[in-house]
């Protein structure tokens, strides 16, 4: 295990009513291009009570070097293997500090340089989740449009863990969640843990905060997408879990129906 960041040289974060901390993380394992992207769009934030925790899985690619060589910009770094994306994100939750974490993994970004800025200002540290839209690109930096445009996922105005029945319409990467509600991310469910992840959280939150803001820019193409089948099983699995049977019997079959007969395409 390789450890880094301010922390290691005795700096933490202080939090305060109107600027609370916010613990961004990002996970990577050897998508070094992808990463520093990531970093210039943290790194730019105007709100200044940001601790940036990166986990990195042992990456051979130059990942940690790029890393390293942002050592005296992030609050904590760790680099060591790992079990697969959700234990490296459990580590991460452990490692975080801040009143909020908030999940941007490598090659995802912030929306505008003060997006954080401006959402925070909103209702401080008062909210127990903040949430919002999210503009969808690809790797070459071309844009689609907002989730809710180019997805059959339509962010609702009020969120609340019964939205969730048909499948994830809020963006992971646009959902800061105050830590102390932040559970752990079960293991052995690799295409879904971040639904189930995500209920629990708005199951035990009391103030669910509609920011009407875009937070986040999301890199298409991820794990889940590209094994389309074996996550609608996993998918399936989680629903039943929180919803009962008969109820995920029937969202689910819409769910695969509108998977299959979509038009849209992310």
């Amino acid at each position: 295990m390789i450890e880094g960041g301010k922390r290691t040289r005795g700096f933490n974060y202080e939090s305060t009513e109107n600027e609370p901390v916010i613990s961004v993380i990002t996970i990577v394992y050897n998508r070094v291009e992808d990463l520093s992207k990531t970093f210039d769009s943290v790194f730019s934030q105007s709100y200044s009570n940001i601790e940036y925790v990166v986990v990195d899985g042992g990456s051979t690619d130059g990942s940690l070097d790029l890393i390293k060589a942002y050592d005296d910009k992030l609050a904590y770094w760790r680099s060591e293997p790992d079990n697969g994306l959700y234990d490296a994100m459990n580590k991460a939750l452990s490692l975080a500090t801040g009143d909020y974490v908030w999940f941007m993994n490598a090659g995802d970004l912030i929306y505008n340089t003060d997006t954080a800025s401006k959402m925070i200002a909103q209702k401080g540290r008062s909210a127990d989740i903040y949430f919002g839209e999210t503009l969808m690109f690809d790797e070459n930096g071309k844009e689609y449009g907002l989730r809710s445009e180019v997805t059959t996922q339509k962010l609702p105005k009020t969120l609340n863990w019964k939205s969730l029945q048909r499948g994830m319409v809020v963006c992971h990467q646009s959902i800061l969640v105050r830590r102390s509600i932040a559970p752990n991310y079960i293991l052995g469910h690799p295409y879904s843990a971040d639904i189930d992840w995500v209920i629990k959280c708005l199951k035990k939150a009391d103030q669910i905060h509609n920011t009407n803001m875009i937070l986040s820019r999301y890199l298409m193409g991820g794990f889940s997408k590209k094994n389309l089948k074996k996550s609608l099983l996993d998918r399936y699995q989680i629903l039943q879990r929180h919803y009962g049977f008969i109820p995920n019997l029937w969202n689910h079959a819409i769910i695969v129906l509108r998977a299959v007969f979509s038009s849209a395409k992310y």
